[in-house]
């Protein structure tokens, strides 16, 4: 079982762009109301999709770099990462079946 791994602008390079397999990666914060709905969402995620997909959350107050890098203004924002590259990039709260039906077409 997998939980969501916790990813800075110190660690991304080697959490994200480096890694072997796909990586959604959710920027959000403590006091954003919309990532604490997607947090459960991406929970199950990070244990139905382990081995195939990571499931990491940046802290866009603590990690500004990395979010400014990406043009992330609005939170949350999950942008799937492949290959070292952003595939998808997803803006607000989806729910779980939406998710899966923007991620299914990257992760076969």
């Amino acid at each position: 079982m997998s939980n969501p791994v916790h990813v800075s602008d110190s660690t991304f390079e080697k959490q994200v762009l480096e890694s072997e397999q796909p990586v959604l990666v959710d920027f959000w914060a403590e006091w954003c109301g919309p990532c604490k709905m997607i947090a459960p969402v991406l929970e199950e995620l990070a244990q139905e999709m382990d081995g195939k997909l990571t499931i990491g959350k940046l802290d866009v107050d603590e990690n500004q770099n990395t979010a400014m890098a990406y043009g992330v203004f609005s939170i949350p924002t999950l942008l799937l990462f492949k290959n070292g590259e952003p595939v998808e990039r997803i803006v607000g709260f989806q729910p779980k079946p939406q998710l899966m039906n923007r991620l299914q077409a990257h992760l076969s």
